[in-house]
């Protein structure tokens, strides 16, 4: 259970941070802003991404929430990751753009993984 407990925080730690901290710090620079217009986006929908990136990452990283709102947390950011990847390939052609959010992804997929390993645990162990 330990093992479980390291991959599961390590992996929403990095979605954490790369979903939740960095679009609050960095959303209103002028390179997030060229980002979301140079992929065809409006700049509103770019504000409402993060809004929805902060709250989905709270949901992941707060024990305390139901786990079928997890479940939706996870989805969104599954959608997020690959929509942005077909965004990229769409508009910049097969590059590192198109496969970053891919990445991320799979880390997400391990998170959701260990999450429900988990959930198991406690289950048995009541």
């Amino acid at each position: 259970m330990k093992k479980a407990k390291i991959i599961f925080w390590i992996t929403t730690t990095i979605i954490f941070l790369f979903e939740g901290v960095m679009p609050a710090l960095t959303s209103q620079s002028e390179m997030a802003k060229e980002g979301i217009k140079h992929l065809g986006y409006p700049e509103y929908f770019g504000n409402a991404l993060v809004i929805f990136k902060i709250l989905g990452v709270l949901i992941l990283v707060i024990p305390q929430i139901p786990k079928n709102v997890k479940e939706w947390a996870y989805a969104g950011f599954a959608f997020d990751f690959i929509f942005a990847s077909i965004s990229h390939f769409a508009v910049d052609g097969v590059g590192f753009e198109g496969f970053f959010p891919l990445i991320f992804l799979v880390i997400l997929a391990i998170s959701y993984v260990y999450h429900h390993k988990l959930e198991r645990y406690k289950n048995i162990a009541m």
